[in-house]
């Protein structure tokens, strides 16, 4: 049965079989309309995108549409399908439209210089696309910042390697190795200095600051007041300092 008998029966006796066979009729439509588009949208709108968004613009054309008025449904459903296509677009684009339409020309000069065979240099595109250079570095500064990438995209790095994105990102939660390394020589640097101390300037920062105990309790372990114990505690920091200072010469 061709389209216009379909829509006959259609009109005659709505069904949800009728309905469906005219949407699978005309779906070729809707990939011919996003196959032009395709090449003229941003990297994240791809044609399966513009199908999908087609298909559903596709079939409220179907369900609205009154073979009484005289239009062939290929013009009622070409605004409809495309209408959709775009709605989708400025959904998923929140690039300014002055930036959109200037990347588009420095797409298009990029374009013509590559199909001519000349250098496609910056003053050679700003030319092309009616910009002077400060006007095209700046449109493409903003073009890549307004930009979206998938987390999941392989790239290469500068060894050839393929790596996915989400692996090139520092995790805040992760250690940084050479911190890490850091830090540990900070504490041998600092064990070897507690080493040359005397004694009991060894026993006060260990009953401090690995026991943590009060000064109090310091005094009640060595026997002494709590001042004198503030006394010892000063003696071995200034001890300690000194004997950094010499080892970090």
């Amino acid at each position: 049965m061709d389209n216009d008998s379909l829509w006959q029966a259609y009109v005659t006796q709505p069904s949800a079989e009728l309905r469906e066979k005219l949407i699978l009729n005309y779906l070729p439509l809707v990939r011919t309309i996003a196959g032009r588009l395709a090449v003229k949208m941003p990297y994240f709108m791809q044609q399966a995108d513009l199908e999908s968004c087609g298909t559903m613009g596709l079939i409220e054309a179907v369900d609205k549409f009154d073979l009484s008025m005289g239009v062939a449904f290929e013009t009622f459903a070409y605004h409809r399908i495309r209408g959709a296509m775009f709605d989708e677009l400025r959904r998923q684009n929140w690039v300014p439209r002055t930036i959109w339409q200037r990347q588009q020309a420095v797409k298009a000069a990029k374009e013509k210089l590559a199909q001519s065979g000349e250098p496609v240099t910056e003053l050679a595109v700003a030319n092309g696309a009616g910009l002077t250079l400060e006007e095209l570095r700046q449109v493409t500064g903003q073009w890549n910042a307004s930009q979206m990438y998938s987390l999941d995209e392989e790239i290469h790095n500068g060894e050839g390697d393929a790596v996915r994105r989400t692996d090139l990102l520092a995790d805040d939660d992760s250690p940084d190795p050479l911190t890490i390394i850091d830090e540990l020589e900070d504490k041998r640097i600092l064990a070897d200095a507690i080493a040359t101390l005397k004694e009991r300037d060894r026993l006060v920062l260990a009953l401090y600051y690995q026991e943590e105990l009060t000064l109090k309790e310091i005094g009640s372990v060595l026997e002494v007041s709590e001042s004198r114990v503030c006394q010892l505690h000063s003696r071995a920091v200034k001890n300690l300092r000194k004997i950094l200072q010499q080892m970090m010469k």
